[in-house]
């Protein structure tokens, strides 16, 4: 069998990654227009928030590619290894997608709109105890410093996991002992990312991009959920690149196997983000504090109550119900409408986690970050696929590429 190991991108895949980013361009246009380019403070939030919530969103989405990559280097795991081209092309993009959002962070932190967070008004924090008793942590200079840390470490490490891949496409392992050394470096080098990425999206980074919107409340729980939505819809991009290979005669390596894995990967973080969602919501609901129950009321009870159970519905019901039998996660079809209704479902979990916010009097029209999202999602179709085609799609050489080859489930 003549294995196809050049991804080559046509004119469709161009055009079509070409014409969402226009679409996502020209939707930022019209929405700083209509609402970026006002005096008024909330209507400037409104254009900054559609901003920060997509740009967040796709950074933590792309990112999740490498936390995969790491963990099952971890765990030696190598069926993931026929398609392991697939998962580092998705973290190539972190980079881009980082510099674009850190612009879009100090851009809303050092402007003078204080909308989005409130903690960078001096003249709100030493009137506000809560927000003052925070402001060592909370402060621009820390947001700063660990926002740089965040984007550059991820994108350095990601940057380092791939060349060591790419190493051996052109240079096999001389003996076992190479290939001993080689797995213990790709093992240690996995092992600091993820105690990096423990850091960052697991513990102080959703605190400050996100939940510092809403800054006089706080959940210890908030960034393992931020980590669940975006891990599950990272797995769910990582299938949808799958598919799209198999079905364009690439990556004759993986089969339905693989596919199943995949769709049990997704299945089961559907429920471990619904065991994080309804945890965070059922011990703030039986507490009944009123600095706790502030953040659900105009999402779960207020405006913005029908996203919210949405969202919910979309990312636990569907999931739950498709993906229970073993032959709906082997099903090319099947599995790719799963696949976009959790990238939808957790967008929009990312929809409800900012605007209730800067926006709590009024739902602000989605069409408007359907389109700034859509944009995004060009980008990063655009840089996967050039990725993709800049290096083999097979990791030649790799020790446990037979192990992925003969993988059964």
């Amino acid at each position: 069998m003549v294995l196809k190991e050049q991804f080559i991108l046509t004119k469709r895949y161009k055009t079509i990654s070409t014409a969402l980013m226009a679409i996502g361009v020209l939707t930022i246009i019209v929405l700083y227009v209509a609402h970026g380019s006002k005096s008024d403070p909330k209507e400037q939030a409104r254009f900054w928030g559609s901003l920060l919530m997509n740009s967040v969103y796709f950074l933590l989405l792309v990112n999740a590619a490498m936390f995969f990559i790491c963990a099952t280097t971890l765990s030696w795991g190598g069926w993931q290894m026929s398609f392991r081209r697939v998962t580092e092309a998705i973290s190539a993009c972190v980079p881009v997608v980082g510099i674009i959002c850190g612009i879009i962070l100090f851009a809303i932190v050092f402007g003078g709109n204080h909308q989005i967070y409130h903690w960078t008004d001096a003249s709100i924090v030493k009137d506000d105890k809560d927000l003052l008793f925070k402001s060592g942590f909370l402060n621009k200079g820390f947001f700063t410093a660990w926002t740089v840390f965040t984007i550059v470490s991820w994108s350095l490490f990601g940057w380092k996991m791939r060349k060591m891949s790419h190493s051996l496409d052109n240079k096999p392992l001389e003996n076992i002992e190479a290939g001993k050394k080689y797995m213990w470096k790709n093992t240690v080098w996995s092992g600091v990312y993820i105690v990096v990425f423990g850091l960052t999206v697991m513990s102080c980074t959703p605190w400050l991009w996100l939940m510092s919107i809403d800054a006089h409340w706080f959940s210890t729980m908030y960034s393992w959920y931020t980590f669940g939505s975006t891990f599950v819809a990272g797995i769910a991009l990582i299938t949808l690149y799958v598919i799209f290979l198999k079905n364009n005669d690439y990556l004759e390596l993986t089969n339905r196997e693989h596919l199943h894995d995949l769709g049990k990967f997704m299945f089961a973080f559907s429920i471990f983000w619904t065991y994080l969602w309804f945890a965070q919501f059922m011990l703030i609901w039986y507490a009944n504090i009123p600095e706790e129950t502030t953040y659900f009321k105009p999402r779960g009870y207020g405006i913005y109550s029908g996203i919210f159970w949405l969202m919910f519905i979309i990312n636990f019901v569907g999931p739950i119900l498709i993906l229970m039998s073993r032959g709906s996660k082997r099903n090319y079809t099947t599995i790719t409408f799963i696949s976009i209704l959790i990238l939808f479902g957790h967008w929009l979990d990312f929809f409800q986690m900012v605007f209730p916010g800067p926006n709590p009097d009024q739902v602000p029209m989605i069409l408007y970050d359907f389109g700034v999202g859509l944009g995004f999602a060009g980008l990063v179709m655009f840089l996967t696929g050039r990725a993709l085609s800049k290096s083999p799609l097979i990791a030649r050489n790799h020790p446990l590429l037979k192990e992925s080859i003969i993988h059964h489930t």
